[in-house]
C-alpha cells in the first residue's frame, strides 16, 4: 500500500513547514526580535495568532506520529524479530507522542511547567524510540534497505542525541540564541528520522480484515487484521 509511504513523508515535510511557518508568522508580527536572540520554537508558538496554528501542527504531528509507531510496531511484529524491544519501542513512541500534544497545548507563557515536561517527554522518549528502532533495524527480517538504512537512522540518531545535549548545555549556560538553534536543528532531525519509515513502508502489500465462520474450532466470533508484507 504505497499510501503507507506517504505517512511518515507528510509527517517530516508537513511539520517542517508547519514550524518554519509559524516561525514566518512569529517574525512578520514581531512577537520575537531576532535582533535581540535566536527564537526557540517554543517562543515562536506563544502569542497569537501563532499560538493556534502552533497547537494544531503538533496535535497532528502527535496523531501521526502514533500511527506511524503503530503500523512500525505491526511490522516489526509480523516480521518476528526482537519482540521485547518492539513492545518497548511502541510504549517509548506513544509516551513521545503525547509529549509533543502536551507541549503544543500548553504553550510556556501560560503553563511552562508543563510545556516543558511536554519537551522533556518528547525529545528524549523520542530519541529513545529512534535508538530502539536502529537496534531493530538490523534484528528484524533482512531487507534490501538494512545496509544504507541504518547507518542513517545511525547518523540521525547521533545529530540528535549530540543537539539533544547541546541544547540543555547551553541553556543552563545562559547562551539561549544557540540553545534556540540546536533545538531547530533538533526536531528536523526528527523528522528526517520520520521520514525513513517510508522506505519500510512501502514493503506493506495490503491489509486485509478476515473474519472467521462461527463453526471454525478455536477462532469462533474471533475477528483479526494482519499484514501481507513483501522483501
Amino acid at each position: 500500500m504505497w499510501a503507507l509511504v506517504l505517512l511518515p513523508l507528510f509527517l517530516a515535510l508537513g511539520g517542517a513547514v508547519g514550524l518554519w511557518a509559524v516561525f514566518a508568522i512569529a517574525v512578520s508580527n514581531n512577537s520575537v526580535n531576532l535582533t535581540e536572540e535566536f527564537p526557540y520554537i517554543s517562543t515562536c508558538g506563544s502569542y497569537t495568532p501563532q499560538s493556534c496554528a502552533f497547537s494544531q501542527i503538533c496535535n497532528i504531528c502527535c496523531f501521526l506520529a502514533m500511527w506511524i509507531v503503530v503500523i512500525r510496531y505491526q511490522q516489526i511484529l509480523d516480521l518476528g524479530g526482537g519482540r521485547h524491544a518492539n513492545t518497548a519501542s511502541l510504549v517509548l513512541g506513544f509516551i513521545s507522542s503525547i509529549g509533543i500534544s502536551v507541549l503544543g497545548n500548553f504553550q510556556q507563557s501560560v503553563a511552562k511547567s508543563v510545556h516543558l515536561l511536554g519537551a522533556f517527554l518528547a525529545f528524549f522518549f523520542g530519541l529513545a524510540y529512534f535508538w530502539v528502532q536502529v537496534w531493530l533495524t538490523y534484528r528484524a527480517e533482512p531487507s534490501q534497505d538494512r545496509r544504507w538504512l541504518g547507518p542513517l537512522r545511525v547518523i540521525f540518531c547521533s545529530i540528535c542525541s549530540g543537539f539533544v545535549l547541546a541544547m540543555a548545555i547551553l541553556y543552563n549556560t545562559g547562551n539561549r540564541s544557540a540553545s534556540a538553534v540546536c533545538e531547530w536543528v533538533l526536531v528536523m532531525s526528527f523528522f528526517a528520522l520520520f521520514s525513513t519509515f517510508a522506505a519500510e513502508f512501502r514493503l506493506i502489500d495490503c491489509h486485509r480484515l478476515t473474519v472467521q465462520n462461527r463453526g471454525t474450532a478455536q477462532t469462533q466470533n474471533n475477528c483479526y487484521c494482519h499484514v501481507l508484507l513483501s522483501l
